[in-house]
C-alpha cells in the first residue's frame, strides 16, 4: 500500500522543527497550532501542521503514531483535506487530562467526537479509507484489530485537490513531539464494514 509515481507531499504550515529518519516523520509542534472552524468557539484556525500527499478519490491511508501528549488539546493523527473548510482529522487528543481518540469533520463548520482511550498514549495506529464518497475511520492499539471509529460522508464537493497525511497541533503550547511511522497510502482496501482486520 505504498505511494508510487505521485508528486512529493507538501507541508501546510511547515513546523520549525521536523525531520524524516529511516521512513519515520518526527515533528515538534509550534505554538498556537490548530485546525478548527467556527463551531462553539466562533474562531477559524488553519495553523496546524499537515503533510499532505496527493491522492485519488478512493484510497486507504494508514500510520502509527507516538508522542508526548500532555497538554490540553495536544493532538496528532491523520487528516484528509480539500480546503480550509472541507477536511476531516482523526487522532489522539488530550481533553480534561485524558487521552481520547476521536475525529473532527469540517464542512464549513467543525464537529467534534471523542472517546476516552487512555492506552493510546503508548502508541496507536490509524486507518482512513475513502471509497464512493464514504470515509471510514479505524484505529488499532496493536496493529492487528481495527475497530470502527467513525463512518461519514466526504463527498467531492467544492475545494481543491484531495490530500491525505499526518497532522499535529498544540493549541495551548509549543513542543508536542510526535513520530509518525510506517505511513502507507494506496488504493481503497474495499473491506466489509465489519471486517476488523
Amino acid at each position: 500500500m505504498e505511494s508510487a509515481n505521485v508528486p512529493s507531499p507538501l507541508w501546510l504550515n511547515e513546523p520549525r522543527r521536523w525531520s524524516e529518519i529511516e521512513g519515520s516523520l518526527h515533528v515538534r509542534t509550534d505554538a498556537d497550532s490548530d485546525f478548527w472552524q467556527k463551531t462553539q468557539y466562533g474562531f477559524a484556525r488553519d495553523s496546524g501542521h499537515f503533510l499532505g500527499h496527493p491522492v485519488a478519490a478512493d484510497f486507504t491511508a494508514q500510520v502509527r503514531v507516538t508522542g508526548t501528549f500532555t497538554a490540553l488539546y495536544d493532538q496528532a493523527g491523520l487528516m484528509v483535506r480539500r480546503s480550509s473548510e472541507r477536511w476531516c482529522k482523526t487522532g489522539l487528543e488530550i481533553n480534561d487530562g485524558i487521552a481520547h481518540l476521536g475525529s473532527v469533520l469540517t464542512l464549513g463548520h467543525s464537529d467534534w467526537a471523542l472517546g476516552a482511550v487512555p492506552d493510546a498514549l503508548h502508541g496507536f495506529w490509524l486507518r482512513l479509507t475513502l471509497q464512493a464518497e464514504v470515509l471510514r475511520i479505524q484505529y488499532s492499539l496493536d496493529g492487528q484489530l481495527w475497530p470502527l471509529l467513525r463512518l461519514c460522508r466526504f463527498a467531492q464537493g467544492e475545494g481543491g485537490a484531495l490530500q491525505v497525511g499526518p497532522y499535529c497541533c498544540s493549541p495551548q503550547r509549543e513542543g508536542l513531539e510526535v513520530t509518525f511511522a510506517d505511513l502507507r497510502i494506496g488504493p481503497a482496501l474495499g473491506k466489509d464494514l465489519h471486517d476488523l482486520s
